[in-house]
């Protein structure tokens, strides 16, 4: 009877041992995320818990990981702070430093994903900018928030929660950098900034968002557009500055002379944020093509939301020298300008970049 007691007890112990190993074993396992983080609304702190008033980057990033339930059991983390900037003040400089930082530790075996904290205003711009200089197929994302930390209903931890459950899933590989808001997985290529204030503010209106995150469990429904990280011919290994492009906002009776100033001050290149399908008025136009003639870059995007910039639409862009910017919006064409022009390219070897990316 004894032995049998005994024999129960050691069955009962060995299988407590093997839960143990196995429930350590799963915690071993988890994710490695490195989370870089950069100001921006997510970290911001207002006087009120109801006003619209905050300052951006109030908090640190190991203090907003902490703030999170249950984010650990997520993946590994740790966090890296890059700067602590409202994206209003977003810049090259930290655009460079996040790239470098990403490629250095995707590089290894020991980090499976990334996630940024950014501020709103010009996060499609950093995730574009990224999209094309990742040199990883692992997963990058982006997330912030429209509310400071301090707001009622603050989303911002919940959507660092999502963005590393997206981060820390096999699901992530080979999607591009995403952008991950309110619920929504959306990627680099096609995501927009679409409302001032609102939580549901990035949209990609003509791609559809890719997928959607709800409180950590990851669902993707199609591929992105254009190439992108692994596939992108784009590099800023050993760059230490991007060539200068300038946007210029047409509108009606527009001062054709801005285009003039912007080569004056030293524009390698310029947007112009065209009426309606890439247009402008006369003057801009022939401005325009004293642009190209001298060798600058001048690209047609468009004010309007949404929409393709036709190759042959009402302007002949191989008369003018210009380029399509096809779906990209002003903001995101001048991003693949300023890469594109570390080399010397002729408008057509331009035109297939902006056909491609």
């Amino acid at each position: 009877m004894r032995t049998r007691q005994n024999h129960r007890r050691n069955l009962l112990i060995s299988l407590l041992l093997l839960t143990s190993v196995v429930i350590f074993g799963q915690e071993k396992q988890l994710p490695n995320v490195v989370i870089l983080a950069t100001g921006g609304t997510i970290a911001g702190a207002g006087a009120s818990a109801t006003g619209s008033a905050y300052t951006s980057g109030q908090v640190k990033i190991e203090a907003m990981i902490d703030a999170v339930p249950n984010i650990r059991n997520l993946a590994n983390l740790r966090g890296e702070q890059i700067a602590n900037v409202g994206s209003q003040d977003m810049s090259v400089k930290v655009w460079l430093d996040l790239a470098n930082r990403i490629n250095a530790l995707l590089a290894g075996n020991d980090v499976d994903g990334i996630v940024i904290t950014h501020g709103t205003d010009t996060q499609e711009e950093t995730a574009f900018f990224l999209n094309l200089v990742v040199k990883s197929d692992k997963p990058v994302v982006l997330t912030g928030s429209m509310r400071p930390s301090t707001a009622l209903s603050a989303e911002g931890p919940l959507n660092l929660y999502n963005a590393v459950a997206v981060a820390a899933s096999s699901k992530s590989k080979g999607y591009g950098v995403l952008v991950v808001m309110n619920d929504e997985i959306h990627s680099a290529h096609g995501v927009k900034k679409m409302i001032t204030t609102p939580v549901q503010t990035f949209q990609s209106p003509e791609e559809g968002m890719l997928g959607s995150v709800i409180f950590g469990d990851v669902e993707f429904f199609h591929r992105t557009y254009g190439l992108n990280t692994v596939n992108s011919e784009f590099s800023v290994d050993g760059v230490k500055e991007l060539p200068r492009v300038d946007i210029v906002y047409a509108c009606a009776d527009a001062s054709p002379d801005l285009i003039d100033l912007m080569v004056k001050a030293g524009a390698k290149g310029i947007v112009i944020a065209g009426v309606g399908d890439g247009n402008m008025n006369a003057g801009t136009l022939e401005a325009a093509k004293r642009a190209t003639k001298m060798g600058i870059a001048v690209v047609r995007a468009s004010r309007v939301p949404t929409g393709t910039v036709l190759l042959k639409g009402e302007i002949n862009d191989e008369e003018y020298g210009t380029v399509s910017s096809m779906e990209h919006n002003p903001q995101k064409a001048r991003v693949i300008l300023m890469l594109a022009l570390l080399k010397n390219r002729s408008r057509e070897e331009l035109q297939k970049l902006f056909i491609e990316y």
